[in-house]
C-alpha cells in the first residue's frame, strides 16, 4: 500500500540539478560546441584554480608566477580562443555571448578573480571586434590566439584602458584625463599621434602586450575623442605601473598603469577620415563602449550567479553535519539533518537557491538574445552604411518603424487562429523591424541582469555566508563563500557602478517598443497561469500590471510641488522603478525557464527519471521567487505613487470630507448607527477638536484603479509560503555527494 508520505517522497528533489538540467533551463542543450566550454573551464576551474586559491595565491597583490600559470591552463584548454572565429584560430562560429557567459560561471564558480583574468583578455578585443576595422579584427585576433603546432610565434595578450584616476575608478566614463595628439604629419603620409593615458584599476596589464585606450581629443587637428591601439614596443612609455591593493578578485592581475607613447594613426580603432586637416575618427570613444559594454555586463553579471548557485551544497553539508562528531547518537534525527530541523535555515537556504536560479535565468536569457541581435545588428549597419545613413538621421529611420514592430509583437501574443499568419510571416522577414525589436529588449535585459544580479546578489551572498556561521569568514570555508561574498563587492561596480544601470534602464524602460512587449509578457504570464497555477505565474502578472500603471502614471503626473515626476533628473522616481522591474524579468524568466525544463525533460533519459519531482521544486522557487518579487514591486511602487503628494492638514480644504460631531448627532436620531458607520469611513472632527495626527486620513481620488490591483496583488500571495515550506523540506532531503569536487 502507497502512502501519502511515499507518493511525496517519489515526487521531491532527488539530487541536485547537473548539467542535463541547466543544458535544458538555459536553452543549450543542442549545442555541443557550448558543451565543450563548460567542460574545459570546468577542468581549469575545478583543479588549478581550486588548487590556487587552497594554497593560499590571494593573499597578495602582485602578478606571481603562481598566478601566471593560469594562463597556460587558459590557452591549453582553449579558453583563451573562445572569443575568435574559426578563421582567426577559435573554434565557435557566430556569436559568443552565450559561450562567454558560460565561461565566466564556470570560473567564477570557483573564484571571480581567475574569471576576470580570463575574460578581460575578452573585453580588450571587444571593441575591435564590435568596430575595428577588418585590418585591426584579424590581426589583433589572429595573435591573441595561442600558436598552433608549427607556428613559431609568442601569444599577444590585451587589456582594456578606459578609468581615470580622477580621483577615483568607475565613476564616470564620459570624463577622460588621457589625451590624443598628433605628433607627426608629413604631407602624403600617415600621422603620427602622441598619446598620454593613465590607468586606473586595470586588469590584465601586468602581462599586457597591447591595450586598447580611451583617450579625448587635445588638439585640434583630431576632432573627438576615440579608442586607440597601443603596443608595447611602440614609442615612449609602456608602464604596467604599481599593483592595486584590492582586497578581492586577488587572482586576477590589476595595476595603474601609465603610457606615453607614440603610434600610427592607423590604430584608432573604427579607422579615420581627413576632412580639412582634421583627423575624423569613424567612433568615438562612446560609441565603442556603449556597443562593448551592452554585451560584456552580462558575462559579470552570470558571475554572481554563479557564487549563490555554488553556494548550495556547501550550506546543505555545514546544516546537516554541524552537529556529527558531538555525543548525539548517529541514529537522532539531529544526528542526520543538523541545523536543518530548524524552518528558519531552511527558509533563508531557499532564498539563496531561489536568487541564485532567477539570476541565472536572467543573466543567460539576456546572453541568448544578444547572439540572435548581433548578426541583425551587423545587417541592419551594413545597410545604412550602403546607403549611407548615420547618426540622428539612422534614428528617425528605425523611429518610423515603430509602429509595425508593435504590430509584430501583437500578432505573436495572439493564438495561431486568430492571427494573421502571412502579416505575421512578413513582418518577421523584415530584419529592421526584428533588429528594433531586439534592440528594445537588449537594451533592458542588459542593464537589469547586470544591476539585481550583482546587486542583489552580493546582498544574498552574505545571506549565504551567515549560513555557515562562523567557518563562512575563514580561509577554508567549503566552496570558498567568504572569498565570493567579498568578490560580489567588487562585481556590482564593474563596468559601471549600479547608477549606471539604473540610469539606462529609466531610459530605456520607456520605449514604446518594451511596453508593448511588457503588455504582452502580463498576459503571457496569464496564460500560463491556467495551466500551471503552481509557479506563481497570475501574482507575477499581477505585479506587472501593477508596474506599468506606475510607469504610465508617473510619466503624466507632477508633485505636490507642480515638478515633472518622471524625469531623467528625478532619480528619486526612475531609480526605484528600474529596481522594480528587475525583480518582475528575473522572477518571469525562471518560469519560463522551468516551463522549458518540463516541456523538454522527458527527451533527455537522466532527466526524465527524476522528472516530476525536480519540476515540484522548480515550481515552488518559481513561486517563492515571485513572491519576494511582487512583494518589492508593491512596496516600491506604492512609495511613487503616493509619496509625492502632499498629506492633507487639518484645514478647510482638506477637512472638506471629514464629519462633524454636532452632524451626527442630528443625523444619529434619523438614521441610527450613521456616527459609527461614519468613524469607519471618515475622520470625524468637534469643532477645533481632531485625531491627534498628521491630517485627515488620505483618500485615494483618482487613484482607484492603483488601490484595486494592489489588494488583488497582496491576495496573490495566497500559498507562496506553504511553496516555501514545499522547497525547504526538499533541500531537507536532497542528496549530495560525499565531498565538493575541488579542494578546500
Amino acid at each position: 500500500m502507497t502512502t501519502e508520505r511515499d507518493t511525496q517522497t517519489v515526487s521531491t528533489l532527488r539530487t541536485l540539478p547537473g548539467d542535463e538540467v541547466r543544458q535544458l533551463m538555459w536553452r543549450f542543450a543542442e549545442r555541443y560546441d557550448l558543451h565543450m566550454v563548460v567542460q574545459s573551464a570546468r577542468s581549469v576551474a575545478r583543479g588549478p584554480i581550486a588548487q590556487m586559491v587552497a594554497n593560499g595565491l590571494r593573499n597578495t597583490h602582485e602578478w606571481t608566477p603562481e598566478k601566471a600559470e593560469m594562463l597556460r591552463h587558459f590557452d591549453e584548454q582553449g579558453l583563451t580562443s573562445v572569443f575568435m572565429e574559426p578563421h582567426q584560430g577559435g573554434y565557435i562560429e557566430g556569436p559568443k555571448n552565450m559561450a562567454t557567459a558560460l565561461l565566466a560561471f564556470e570560473l567564477a564558480w570557483v573564484d571571480a578573480g581567475a574569471a576576470t583574468c580570463s575574460l578581460a583578455g575578452n573585453l580588450a578585443l571587444a571593441p575591435i571586434h564590435e568596430r575595428g576595422t577588418p585590418e585591426q579584427l584579424d590581426e589583433y585576433m589572429r595573435k591573441a590566439c595561442p600558436p598552433q603546432p608549427g607556428e613559431d610565434r609568442t601569444i599577444r595578450r590585451g587589456a582594456f584602458a578606459l578609468t581615470e584616476p580622477l580621483p577615483y575608478v568607475g565613476v564616470d566614463t564620459g570624463l577622460m584625463s588621457g589625451r590624443i595628439s598628433v605628433a607627426e604629419w608629413n604631407e602624403g603620409e600617415e600621422p603620427i599621434l602622441q598619446v598620454e593615458k593613465r590607468g586606473r584599476f586595470i586588469t590584465n596589464m601586468p602581462f599586457a602586450h597591447w591595450v586598447a585606450a580611451a583617450v579625448d581629443t587635445g588638439d585640434e587637428r583630431i576632432k573627438s575623442s576615440c579608442m586607440v591601439l597601443l603596443e608595447d614596443t611602440d614609442p615612449g612609455t609602456f608602464d604596467a605601473g604599481a599593483p592595486t591593493l584590492k582586497m578581492v578578485h586577488q587572482l586576477s592581475a590589476t595595476s595603474d598603469p601609465i603610457f606615453s607613447l607614440r603610434v600610427p594613426a592607423s590604430r584608432i580603432i573604427g579607422g579615420y577620415t581627413v576632412k580639412g586637416g582634421v583627423i575624423v575618427p569613424n567612433f568615438n570613444h562612446s560609441d565603442v563602449i556603449e556597443a562593448v559594454f551592452r554585451r560584456t555586463r552580462v558575462t559579470v553579471a552570470v558571475m554572481t550567479s554563479a557564487k549563490l548557485l555554488s553556494a548550495v551544497e556547501p550550506i546543505i553539508r555545514y546544516q546537516r553535519g554541524r552537529f556529527r562528531g558531538s555525543s548525539i547518537s548517529e541514529t537522532s534525527p539531529r544526528y542526520e539533518l543538523g541545523i536543518q530541523q530548524r524552518e528558519d535555515a531552511l527558509h533563508r537556504l531557499i532564498d539563496v537557491w531561489a536568487t541564485g536560479e532567477a539570476s541565472a535565468s536572467l543573466g543567460f536569457e539576456a546572453a541568448r538574445l544578444f547572439d540572435e541581435f548581433d548578426p541583425l545588428e551587423r545587417e541592419v549597419q551594413s545597410h545604412f552604411a550602403e546607403q549611407g545613413i548615420r547618426g540622428r538621421k539612422q534614428m528617425m529611420a528605425l523611429r518610423r518603424l515603430n509602429p509595425q514592430v508593435v504590430e509584430m509583437i501583437n500578432l505573436r501574443a495572439r493564438s495561431s487562429g486568430e492571427r494573421d499568419a502571412e502579416r505575421l510571416a512578413e513582418l518577421e522577414a523584415d530584419p529592421m523591424v526584428r533588429y528594433i525589436h531586439l534592440e528594445a529588449l537588449t537594451n533592458v535585459l542588459c542593464p537589469a541582469s547586470k544591476l539585481w544580479n550583482t546587486g542583489h546578489g552580493a546582498t544574498m551572498m552574505r545571506e549565504a555566508v551567515s549560513l555557515m556561521g562562523g567557518y563562512g569568514i575563514t580561509e577554508d570555508c567549503p566552496g570558498f563563500l567568504g572569498h565570493k561574498w567579498m568578490d560580489a563587492q567588487l562585481e556590482a561596480t564593474y563596468e559601471g557602478p549600479e547608477a549606471v544601470q539604473r540610469r539606462q534602464l529609466s531610459v530605456t524602460m520607456i520605449n514604446g517598443v518594451f511596453l508593448a512587449q511588457m503588455k504582452r509578457w502580463t498576459e503571457q504570464m496569464r496564460t500560463i497561469a491556467a495551466l500551471r497555477p503552481g509557479t506563481g505565474a497570475c501574482a507575477l502578472a499581477t505585479g506587472m500590471q501593477l508596474w506599468l500603471w506606475t510607469i504610465n502614471h508617473l510619466q503624466v503626473t507632477d508633485d505636490a510641488e507642480g515638478e515633472k515626476l518622471y524625469h531623467g533628473q528625478r532619480q528619486g522616481v526612475t531609480f526605484p522603478l528600474a529596481d522594480a522591474l528587475c525583480w518582475l524579468l528575473a522572477a518571469r524568466q525562471l518560469i519560463l525557464d522551468t516551463i522549458e525544463l518540463e516541456t523538454k525533460g522527458l527527451e533527455n533519459p537522466v532527466v526524465a527519471e527524476g522528472l516530476e519531482g525536480l519540476s515540484a521544486f522548480y515550481r515552488d522557487l518559481c513561486h517563492v521567487m515571485t513572491a519576494r518579487s511582487i512583494g518589492e514591486v508593491g512596496r516600491l511602487c506604492a512609495e511613487l505613487v503616493h509619496g509625492y503628494n502632499r498629506h492633507p492638514a487639518w484645514d478647510e480644504a482638506s477637512c472638506g470630507g471629514c464629519f462633524d460631531t454636532r452632524e451626527l448627532d442630528g443625523l444619529e436620531a434619523t438614521m441610527p448607527g450613521i456616527a459609527a458607520e461614519a468613524e469607519s469611513l471618515s475622520d470625524v472632527i468637534d469643532g477645533d477638536e481632531h485625531p491627534a495626527k498628521a491630517g485627515p486620513c488620505v483618500r485615494f481620488t483618482g487613484l482607484e484603479e492603483f488601490q484595486r490591483i494592489r489588494l488583488k496583488m497582496d491576495g496573490c500571495l495566497t500559498g507562496a509560503r506553504l511553496a516555501k515550506d514545499r522547497a525547504a523540506r526538499a533541500a531537507a532531503r536532497v542528496m549530495i555527494p560525499e565531498a565538493l569536487d575541488y579542494p578546500v
